[in-house]
């Protein structure tokens, strides 16, 4: 039951962040395209363009990060390792946001992006990994010569 509720918590703000970040991005995008400025050079209208692009990216990988969790709330099974690999990358991505964001935004930011690293560990730690009972009984077994 406690499996089920962190992965779903888990999933729930993480789309909520997807939303959020979405929303940034579109706001940043907007705010280049009107500015009419080029920055070193760079055309204003790339910049928007890659900005754009940046909040699509990271929006479907966080959604991407949810859906995951909302299949193993629903199964209530561990993650498979393409699952696992893309929850293991963004807790390690939130990991480095949240050191990141200390400096540039605080310490409310920083808080967020632990919070949510935290609930990604603990669904990834509490849908441990199977063991195979077999191997592990045929590595404790002696080999004769």
């Amino acid at each position: 039951m406690l499996r089920r509720l962190v992965a779903a918590a888990a999933a729930l703000v993480i789309a909520a962040e997807a939303v959020l970040l979405v929303f940034v991005h579109i706001v940043l995008g907007r705010t280049t395209q009107n500015q009419s400025m080029s920055v070193a050079g760079m055309d204003p209208d790339v910049m928007s363009a890659a900005t754009y692009a940046m909040g699509a990216g990271i929006g479907a990988f966080l959604l991407l990060c949810s859906a995951l969790l909302v299949y193993a709330a629903l199964r209530d099974r561990a993650p498979g390792r393409f699952a696992r690999i893309v929850l293991i990358t963004a807790a390690v991505t939130h990991g480095l946001l949240g050191a990141l964001a200390v400096g540039l935004v605080g310490w409310g930011a920083f808080a967020a992006m632990m919070l949510i690293l935290c609930l990604l560990v603990l669904a990834l730690t509490l849908y441990a990994a199977p063991s195979r009972p077999e191997a592990d009984l045929q590595e404790l077994r002696p080999t004769s010569p």
